[in-house]
């Protein structure tokens, strides 16, 4: 909807003499997440015919494929960090989908999962939430994907912002992860990160903790923070204020806090 948003900004106020129509087909569309370690098997039982060998589909591609008459894209993505494909339908098809994959599941022990846990997952391998994560301040450099960028290409689009006095100096906030020392502690999205184990005023803040959640994998609490010249801070103490005005130690630390080889996500 946001997307959308903008653009219907953009074609009214920018260029309103070109003759374009827009229409949202997001709802159009359903898609059914298929992730974990058997995430293969299932989807080899439903597409029988489809190859999903890592030379012939490896993470970050897609597939046209038919299911019976159902046309299907079928996308070897994940936003949990384990193996997952995601199977794109016509909406009509979507709970048709889901059966087929509850079904093909059963003898795995499959299980939904909800959006709380998609979250959770997301942050334990470091992956951002636009919008949650960042604000309009935050720039792809700043949360480490400058290796994401040609950076020998003459232009591209985005550049001149990457660029600008601003974007490259060196104490803006960056993306890190947060730990507390005691892991019996409970952080929460909002805390302030200061240098201070005491709470002055003013009190000069670093930055503030993006995303929170208590892991069962990991057993105790963990969050990720956008602090100032925060790289050059990871392995350093540092406190989150309470609203009791009182402060707990954490440990700054790099934002991937789960398979940090991609081992689960690639096999």
């Amino acid at each position: 909807a946001n997307v959308m948003s903008k653009l219907e900004d953009y074609l009214q106020t920018e260029w309103p003499e070109l003759d374009v129509f827009l229409t949202s087909v997001t709802d159009h569309y359903a898609t059914a997440s298929v992730c974990g370690p058997n995430a293969k098997k299932i989807i080899n039982k439903i597409f029988k015919d489809l190859d999903l060998s890592d030379e012939s589909f490896p993470h970050m591609s897609f597939k046209e494929v038919k299911l019976g008459n159902i046309n299907c894209r079928v996308m070897r993505i994940s936003f949990t960090g384990e193996l997952s494909y995601e199977i794109n339908v016509e909406a009509s098809y979507g709970k048709y989908i889901w059966e087929k994959c509850i079904e093909a599941g059963k003898e795995f022990n499959i299980t939904p999962y909800g959006t709380e846990t998609m979250h959770l997952l997301r942050a334990e391998k470091g992956y951002i939430i636009v919008g949650q994560d960042t604000d309009g301040s935050i720039t792809p450099l700043v949360l480490g994907l400058d290796w994401r960028f040609g950076k020998s290409k003459k232009d591209f689009l985005g550049k001149r912002s990457l660029i600008r006095s601003d974007t490259v100096r060196k104490d803006r906030k960056q993306l890190v992860g947060i730990l507390p020392t005691n892991k019996n502690e409970k952080l929460e999205e909002g805390q302030h990160i200061i240098l201070d184990k005491e709470i002055k005023t003013p009190t000069p803040m670093l930055g503030h903790i993006t995303s929170c959640y208590q892991s069962p994998t990991l057993g105790h609490n963990f969050a990720l923070a956008v602090i100032k010249n925060g790289q050059s801070l990871i392995g350093t103490k540092a406190f989150a204020s309470t609203p009791e005005l009182k402060t707990i130690e954490v440990e700054i630390v790099e934002p991937i806090f789960y398979d940090k080889e991609n081992t689960k996500l690639a096999s």
